[in-house]
């Protein structure tokens, strides 16, 4: 039994979804550390979802939007994995991702390195940095010999 001051496991996820979206498995787990013996989280998630207050298409899309200006297809995809997220819905993502990768990864260079590696450790150091990212090799030498220009 709750007293007036606990909340309830409904009240709780409404809170978390009024403050930016999640994944049907992120609120799944995020919610388990509070249910009791009686609370239903499955049967909780599964009417969140059937009115449309929770969606992993929409979830999906809100990440890619907010991290496709700085990360690369990989890393987006990698956290989308980690979130739960379904693998079709993964895909589907990350083309759209890879429309303007080679634009992101060259913004995202410009903003760290200003000039072109001189060395090859330079080059290694950028490298690296790209891939940290989540940039592929192929998209990394591009952005790298496209930079004498910049």
């Amino acid at each position: 039994m709750k007293t007036p001051l606990e909340k309830s496991l409904r009240q709780r996820a409404l809170e978390y979804l009024g403050k930016r979206e999640y994944s049907y498995t992120e609120l799944g787990q995020k919610l388990k550390a509070y249910a009791e013996e009686g609370d239903d989280v499955a049967a909780l998630l599964e009417d969140f979802k059937q009115r449309g207050w929770i969606s992993d298409a929409r979830f999906t899309e809100q990440i890619v939007h907010a991290r496709q200006a700085k990360f690369g297809s990989a890393r987006i995809a990698h956290e989308l994995r980690e979130k739960g997220v379904a693998d079709h819905l993964i895909q589907d993502a990350i083309e759209q991702v890879k429309d303007h990768e080679l634009d992101n990864a060259t913004e995202v260079w410009r903003k760290k390195f200003k000039a072109s590696p001189k060395s090859r450790e330079e080059w290694a150091k950028q490298a690296r940095f790209l891939q940290s990212r989540g940039f592929g090799f192929d998209l990394i030498k591009k952005v790298l010999s496209n930079t004498d220009d910049a």
